[in-house]
């Protein structure tokens, strides 16, 4: 069947049928693609990295590699505009300080048309990838998934 994506003014987006049998795996960034931190390292690190891999979130994690936290460029935004410290002393705290701590994730065996719609949905660019017992597996940004349906 073909895929059919549809722009309606103002930029949203819907989904005509869509049958690819694709799962995310397909399109899954890893996690040595993506910023990944501990709950120490602090928001100016986690921006260095979020602008090094070219990604506008970072997925904290704990030891065990169980995702914790997460903070996007919006979270920063947001952080920035009702924050009364100066930029130097936020860039001094630890990230998880302003991790948003619950989130949605998915199961790399979602089909990608779910993983859009739920990104549409939420009007979110990236969902964190979790394998059964919360360890993060990787990310799924919106970007290559339209790209993924785009050219099936």
């Amino acid at each position: 069947m073909r895929h059919g994506l549809n722009w309606r003014s103002g930029g949203e987006m819907t989904m005509s049928t869509l049958t690819t049998n694709r799962t995310i795996r397909d399109i899954l960034l890893s996690p040595t693609d993506i910023p990944v931190m501990s709950a120490r390292t602090l928001v100016k690190e986690a921006l260095e990295l979020m602008s090094a891999k070219r990604l506008g979130l970072a997925c904290v994690i704990d030891d065990d590699g169980k995702l914790i936290g997460l903070f996007t460029d919006g979270d920063l935004r947001r952080l920035l505009l009702k924050s009364q410290k100066p930029i130097s002393a936020l860039f001094a705290d630890d990230i998880i300080t302003h991790a948003r701590t619950e989130f949605i994730s998915v199961d790399r065996n979602m089909d990608i048309e779910e993983a859009l719609k739920l990104l549409q949905d939420r009007e979110i660019f990236d969902l964190p990838v979790l394998d059964e017992n919360g360890r993060l597996e990787g990310v799924i940004h919106l970007h290559p998934a339209l790209k993924e349906l785009l050219e099936k």
